[in-house]
């Protein structure tokens, strides 16, 4: 007779402190703040031809992450703009829905981090979210047709802080492996490890991972071959040397060794993501919708510094 592992169960040490992170998470002074207000309104002239901007870039940021936190339309969130300025008697001309969505577009958005002292170790991963098509009870009951579209997001996630530190939004036909140099190029400090699943196991990702001079965790294939002789004289593979060890101790074991199920961190953020929001983007061009991917990057990343919960195994 088979017995059944039971789950394994986790208590919170900071319960008070994670619970007023939860709580401020929908302050609205948290993303509205006096410095926010201060600039507001473009300043400075542009050199460039016809009407000068009114409103700054931080303006529009501002907008724009509000639209995704509370799950707004571009016309509700004019209308959840004009009403603070007004209870708060702010002296700020508001964006109408079509500037924000102009302007939305075009955004540089940076992510806000806490940047430490020792070297990152990067775990990354890519998720899928959908633009149009049909809900997963209509697929599942009745099949999908050929108008499903998704928008791939590839994250590299901090796994000491949980914070993300790199976003690259593509269409929904590039490989995991062709974006991992672009993730690695985003992250300004140095990296000592980079853990992915065999997604990553090309020679490109080695590659740009070798450039970092960092480690790669990366699982190779169960019918994997050595990629280099073992007798040559030129440096050894990162990846084969993986393989051997794998040969040697087992996956399991070397998956322990190595700290791969780190990795994990990763889907952990999708999911978060995921929940957070949305799992559909609404803005109809491809640079509007990254944008709202970058804006929701932002915020979690926002949501994660106000606390995390401490957990312990009981």
């Amino acid at each position: 007779m088979k017995h059944k592992k039971p789950k394994t169960k986790y208590r919170l040490r900071n319960w008070g402190e994670y619970n007023r992170a939860l709580v401020q998470r929908g302050s609205l002074t948290l993303w509205i703040t006096e410095e926010v207000v201060q600039t507001w309104h473009t300043t400075e002239p542009e050199n460039k031809r016809g009407h000068p901007r009114t409103y700054t870039d931080t303006a529009i940021v501002t907008m724009a992450t509000l639209q995704e936190i509370y799950h707004l339309g571009l016309r509700q969130t004019e209308g959840l703009l004009a009403s603070i300025g007004e209870l708060l008697h702010l002296e700020v001309a508001i964006p109408d829905y079509s500037t924000l969505s102009r302007r939305r577009a075009t955004l540089e958005i940076t992510l806000p981090r806490t940047r430490g002292t020792e070297a990152l170790h990067v775990v990354v991963d890519s998720t899928g979210v959908k633009v149009f098509g049909e809900g997963e009870w209509k697929v599942r009951q009745h099949g999908y047709t050929y108008r499903r579209t998704w928008r791939k997001v590839h994250l590299g996630v901090d796994e000491a802080s949980g914070e993300i530190v790199a976003t690259v939004v593509t269409t929904n036909n590039y490989h995991d492996s062709q974006v991992l140099p672009d993730l690695l190029a985003q992250a300004e400090e140095e990296i000592k490890q980079v853990s992915g699943d065999g997604a990553y196991d090309r020679r490109t990702c080695y590659e740009a991972i070798g450039a970092r001079q960092a480690r790669a965790t990366i699982p190779p294939q169960r019918n994997a071959k050595i990629w280099q002789h073992g007798n040559t004289k030129a440096e050894r593979l990162a990846r084969d040397q993986n393989l051997r060890r794998i040969r040697q101790v087992g996956r399991a074991a070397w998956k322990h060794e190595s700290g791969y199920h780190r990795r994990s961190l990763a889907e952990t953020t999708m999911f978060r993501l995921k929940t957070i929001f949305s799992e559909r983007v609404t803005a109809r061009g491809f640079a509007g919708q990254a944008a709202q991917l970058l804006v929701r990057c932002a915020a979690l990343n926002r949501m994660t510094q106000l606390g995390k919960p401490d957990t312990y195994r009981v």
